[in-house]
């Protein structure tokens, strides 16, 4: 009993990171009823500034608190990515308005390559950590209820903490405030939404800003887990089973989605691993997501379209 907790445990901890990186997706779909393909090349860049950032500062300013240099760091990184967002819609998305959806799709194709070079030209290609001073070690719980206690880890721990703050804040934000329904109501019909004096110029500069710091926060979690790399861009492919799961259009559907992949391809490497072959976590989840395709196209929490003719 024991072992299937902390495998289930390790799996709602792993989906949470899954909904993060899906959050992204989700917020410019909304928005731009677009599938955003540039958002693992976002996170990838978001990492890199960090990380570089926490060293270079230091060195410019002369002093060497790693608190002070990882706090300026996330200012200079946040600051960088809605630069980032604001050039995004001034440079493409604001002349490709009502424009088909093919066109925006390869207009994020080619967002997604041009940063993943920028961000190479910038900060270079090795390999760098992100350490924001978070504990490492295997935590023992429940040592007195099950036999060999609860091994689980403190970086998951706060990291799974974090990212739940973050996704309820945004549930909160798109559900209660004038600015979230702005952004629903410019996803169902820019030109309707254009009618009523809703500015599509300031609510895709929001959105894409919003979707960046989401990017910062799941590059740095990402880099400080498994290091910055250019191969951490591909860590945003587990989102794309995660939102055809949950649905292209909800917040809600984001954060299911993610702990039943992140449970999911968990258990499924114990318990089916051993008669399946090993490996099961890579493709687990896009299997899982094929059948709901099959089923249910929409997701579990999207909007069913229905053509009239």
């Amino acid at each position: 009993m024991g072992f299937f907790l902390e495998t289930l445990i390790g799996g709602l901890m792993v989906g949470m990171l899954y909904s993060l990186v899906a959050l992204g997706f989700v917020l410019i779909f909304k928005a731009s009823g677009v599938f955003n393909f540039a958002q693992g090349a976002m996170v990838l860049f978001a990492a890199l500034a960090m990380a570089r950032f926490s060293v270079w500062i230091p060195q410019w300013l002369g002093f060497e608190s790693r608190l002070l240099a990882n706090l300026l760091a996330l200012a200079a990184a946040l600051l960088l990515m809605i630069a980032m967002a604001w050039l995004i819609e001034r440079l493409a998305l604001s002349r490709l308005v009502n424009q088909e959806g093919i066109t925006l799709l390869m207009a994020t194709l080619g967002i997604a390559y041009f940063v993943d070079g920028l961000g190479q030209l910038i900060f270079g290609s090795a390999v760098y950590q992100i350490d924001i001073g978070m504990p490492k070690d295997p935590l023992l719980l429940f040592d007195s209820v099950f036999e060999g206690g609860l091994l689980v880890s403190q970086e998951d721990l706060y990291t799974t903490v974090i990212a739940a703050a973050l996704v309820a804040a945004l549930t909160l934000f798109f559900q209660k405030t004038g600015t979230g329904r702005a952004l629903r109501a410019v996803a169902d019909d820019h030109q309707a939404a254009q009618s009523i004096g809703i500015s599509l110029s300031r609510t895709w500069i929001i959105v894409w800003s919003v979707a960046g710091g989401v990017a910062l926060v799941t590059g740095i979690i990402w880099g400080s887990k498994l290091g910055v790399q250019f191969s951490l861009s591909l860590v945003a492919l587990k989102a794309l089973p995660v939102v055809i799961l949950g649905g292209l259009t909800s917040v809600p559907g984001a954060i299911i989605g993610g702990l039943i992949i992140g449970v999911g391809e968990k258990l499924a490497e114990i318990y089916l691993g051993p008669y399946l072959g090993g490996g099961i976590e890579g493709w687990f989840a896009y299997v899982l997501a094929l059948g709901f395709l099959l089923i249910r196209p929409q997701g579990l929490f999207g909007d069913k379209i229905i053509d009239r003719v």
